[in-house]
């Protein structure tokens, strides 16, 4: 497995396509999707690959003068498991720290709402995010938001 940093444009949205369209249990939402697939072309970007085959990616976006999002990361559900999300955390968040940011903070479904979305958390937790505040009805009633921060 390798991980790489990606800069060019179209490969970022290239990539982000062709994992989000394989991952229909998160984003299954065309309209979210494709917001996704536009964010990912200005911000800071990795991709892991199983020899040329992306398999993974994540996005860093910034929110604040110093604090920055995991905007979207996604693996392929055959990879899920194999350490592939802590790798690209990883490298990201030296990035992150690279680039003079304070704080970094993700959003997640709550947990309790659903099996996909608890390990999500789980794995949040896993990585040293720390629970920061529930916002009820950001996305709608059905998915309240969770918010958790670390500091760098």
């Amino acid at each position: 497995m390798t991980i790489k940093r990606i800069t060019n444009t179209t490969e970022k949205q290239t990539i982000t396509r062709f994992i989000l369209e394989a991952l229909p249990d998160w984003f299954g939402i065309p309209e979210a999707r494709e917001e996704y697939i536009d964010g990912s072309k200005d911000n800071i970007f990795f991709c892991a690959y199983d020899e040329d085959k992306p398999v993974g990616f994540l996005y860093i976006k910034e929110t604040g003068k110093d604090t920055a999002e995991l905007a979207v990361m996604g693996v392929l559900k055959e990879y899920h498991r194999h350490g592939i999300g802590r790798a690209l955390f990883e490298h990201a968040k030296n990035a992150t720290k690279e680039a003079g940011y304070s704080f970094l903070q993700v959003k997640t479904v709550q947990m309790g709402r659903y099996e996909d979305y608890d390990n999500t958390n789980k794995f949040y937790l896993s990585l040293g995010f720390k629970e920061f505040e529930v916002f009820p009805t950001l996305w709608d009633e059905w998915n309240p938001c969770q918010v958790y921060v670390m500091s760098l």
